[in-house]
C-alpha cells in the first residue's frame, strides 16, 4: 500500500556502490515476488500527451552515470546498463528515433556542466529536482518515486503489520536525514534512534539492537535480501512516499531552452506505462520491489 507523493535520490560512496551492484547482480538471477503492480501508475491511462514533432532532430544523446547501481552501472563486460540506459533505449523507440539516439557516462559532478555546454541533450541519473535546477533547466514528469519504507528483524513480535504496530517503540533511523524528519512528522507515536551512519543502523536492527528502522526502500530492499542482512530482517508495511521530504521523483533534466524535448519524454513515457513497458523494465531492476 503506498501512502503519500514522490522521491529522488542519488545515493554516492564506493562501498555502497559495491554492495549495491552484488546484491543487485545476485537479485536478477533469482526468483523474486515482485509484480507489475507494484510500481505505481504515474501516468493517467486516459490521457493522451502531446508529442512534439522531433522530426529535424539531428541526435539526442542521453548523459548519464556508470557509479548508480542498478539504475546505471557497467556490466562485466563493461557496457553500460542498468535501468536508466534501458528506459533511455525503449523512449527512443517509442519516439521513433533509435537511430539517432546515444548514451554517454560522465561523472555525476559533470553532468550539469556537460547539458549547459550542449555535450548532451538529456541527463538520465537520479538528479535530485531543486528549485535552484528548476530555474536553470528543464524537466520530465516523473518516470518513479523512491519511496521510504520500514524493516523489522524477523523476531521481533508486533501485533500487526503496518506502522501502528511499532506506535511507543523505538525504530533506528540515519539522524540528520531527511527520512528522520519524515518518521518524526509522520509518525509522533514512534521513537526515533538516531544512528550516525547506515551501516550501524543496519548492523544495530541485524543483532536486536533495534527492532525495526525507517530508511530508503531500494537500499532496503536489496540488503534484507541480500547476504549481509544474513536473512534477519524483512520489510515492514508499505512505502511512505513525500515531495516535501523526498522531492518530486526521478525526472530527465534537459536544457531550459529546449521544453519540447521534455514534452516528448513525458509523451513517450506515457505510452510506455499503458503498454506495461515501463513496468517490464521496472522488474528486471528491481526484482524485490520497493514498493
Amino acid at each position: 500500500m503506498i501512502h503519500a507523493v514522490v522521491s529522488s535520490l542519488y545515493f554516492q560512496g564506493a562501498r555502497f556502490f559495491a554492495v549495491l551492484t552484488c546484491a543487485f547482480l545476485v537479485a536478477i538471477s533469482a526468483p523474486h515476488p515482485s509484480r507489475a503492480g507494484d510500481l505505481p501508475v504515474l501516468f493517467d491511462a486516459r490521457e493522451r500527451l502531446p508529442r512534439p514533432d522531433l522530426s529535424g532532430l539531428l541526435r539526442l544523446r542521453f548523459l548519464t552515470t556508470t557509479d548508480f547501481p542498478p539504475f546505471n552501472f557497467a556490466d562485466q563486460t563493461g557496457r553500460l546498463s542498468g535501468f536508466h540506459i534501458e528506459l533511455s533505449r525503449a523512449l527512443c523507440a517509442e519516439l521513433g528515433i533509435e537511430a539517432k539516439c546515444q548514451i554517454q557516462a560522465l561523472p555525476y559532478a559533470e553532468l550539469e556542466g556537460a547539458l549547459n555546454g550542449g555535450q548532451g541533450d538529456a541527463v538520465m541519473a537520479g538528479v535530485a529536482v531543486s528549485e535552484d535546477l528548476r530555474g536553470r533547466f528543464a524537466f520530465s514528469r516523473p518516470y518513479m518515486q523512491l519511496p521510504a519504507r520500514f524493516a523489522r528483524h524477523k523476531q521481533a513480535a508486533f501485533g500487526s503489520e503496518d506502522a501502528n504496530a511499532l506506535f511507543g517503540r523505538r525504530v533506528g533511523v540515519v539522524g540528520g536525514t531527511a527520512h528522520e524528519a519524515m518518521l518524526r512528522a509522520f509518525f509522533p507515536n514512534i521513537e526515533p534512534v538516531p544512528f550516525e551512519n547506515r551501516d550501524r543502523m543496519l548492523e544495530d536492527l541485524k543483532d536486536k539492537k533495534v527492532e525495526a528502522v525507517f530508511a530508503d526502500s531500494l537500499q532496503l530492499s536489496f540488503w534484507t535480501a541480500g547476504e549481509a542482512s544474513g536473512g534477519c530482517c524483512a520489510l515492514f508495511g508499505g512505502a511512505y512516499l513525500s515531495e516535501r521530504f523526498l522531492g518530486e521523483g526521478l525526472t530527465i533534466m534537459v536544457r531550459r531552452d529546449d521544453p519540447a524535448l521534455a514534452a516528448a519524454f513525458d509523451s513517450a513515457l506515457a505510452a510506455l506505462s499503458r503498454n506495461g513497458r515501463l513496468q517490464e523494465i521496472y522488474l528486471r531492476y528491481f526484482p524485490y520491489g520497493i514498493f
